[in-house]
C-alpha cells in the first residue's frame, strides 16, 4: 500500500458554480508536502496541502475533507468503462493511492503516511456540478454516485508530510464503523437505513447532526 502520487490543485475559472477559482484539477508533484489540519471549512486554510487550493469552500475543505484520497485501481476500472486514459488528479484528489482499499475503508481508521502523517477517512465524496463539468460525461455525477467508487475524505490526525512512494499502514481500527463504500450507499440510496451511520464513532460531528435529524424528522 502506498501513494502513488501527491496532487495540488492548478486554479482555474469555474462557470460551473459561478465562482472565480476551482482546485479540481490536481497535478501530481514531485516534491514533499507538508499535510497539517486547515481548519474550519469556510474560514481556515481550507486544504490540508500547503500549495493547494479550493475554489468552493462552502463544500469542500475544512477539517473533515482536509484531505482526498483515491485509487489508482478505481481509476483503472473507470477506464474500461469510460475507453479513455485517466490519470491521477483528474477527479480533483491530492492522494492517488495503489494498493489501499480506499472505498473499504472504515470511517474512523487511521492511515499512517511516511514517517509521521496520519490521516483518518470521514466520508466518501459527493459529486458536485464541477465534477460533472470536468468530466463532461451525461449523468456523470449520477453514475459516478451509483458505482459507489468515490474515493476518501480524511481528517488530519498527525501532521507531517507526504511524497509520492510513501508507504500506507493501517495503525488503528475502530471497534464500531460502517465502511466509507457502505456509510455513502446508505446516505445516498437507502435512507431505511440510515440509523446504520451513527454506529461509525468517528462520523464528522456535522454529519452525524444531519443524520439524526433526518431520522427525527422520519418518525
Amino acid at each position: 500500500m502506498k501513494i502513488l502520487s501527491v496532487n495540488v490543485a492548478v486554479p482555474r475559472p469555474n462557470p460551473a458554480k459561478g465562482l472565480d477559482m476551482t482546485g479540481i484539477d490536481k497535478r501530481p508533484v514531485d516534491h514533499p508536502v507538508e499535510v497539517r489540519p486547515p481548519g474550519p471549512k469556510r474560514v481556515g486554510l481550507h486544504s490540508g496541502l500547503v500549495g493547494d487550493s479550493i475554489g468552493d469552500v462552502k463544500h469542500h475543505g475544512g477539517d473533515e475533507q482536509a484531505v482526498y484520497a483515491y485509487a489508482r485501481e478505481d481509476y483503472d476500472w473507470w477506464e474500461a468503462e469510460l475507453g479513455q486514459t485517466l490519470p491521477g488528479g483528474l477527479f480533483g484528489e491530492n492522494l492517488t493511492t495503489v494498493g489501499l482499499d480506499v472505498n473499504g475503508a472504515l470511517i474512523g481508521e487511521v492511515w499512517r503516511i511516511g514517517a509521521e502523517l496520519e490521516l483518518q477517512p470521514t466520508f466518501g465524496r459527493i459529486p458536485c456540478v464541477t465534477f460533472q463539468a470536468t468530466m463532461a460525461l451525461p449523468h456523470w455525477t449520477r453514475r459516478f454516485a451509483e458505482a459507489n467508487r468515490t474515493g476518501a475524505y480524511l481528517r488530519i490526525v498527525t501532521p507531517g508530510q507526504v511524497s509520492a512512494g510513501d508507504r500506507v499502514e493501517i495503525v488503528h481500527r475502530p471497534a464500531r464503523s460502517v465502511s466509507v463504500a457502505e456509510a455513502f450507499h446508505v446516505y445516498m440510496f437507502d435512507p431505511s437505513s440510515l440509523a446504520r451511520l451513527l454506529d461509525a464513532e468517528a462520523l464528522p460531528a456535522g454529519l452525524r447532526t444531519e443524520v439524526e435529524d433526518r431520522l427525527s424528522r422520519a418518525h
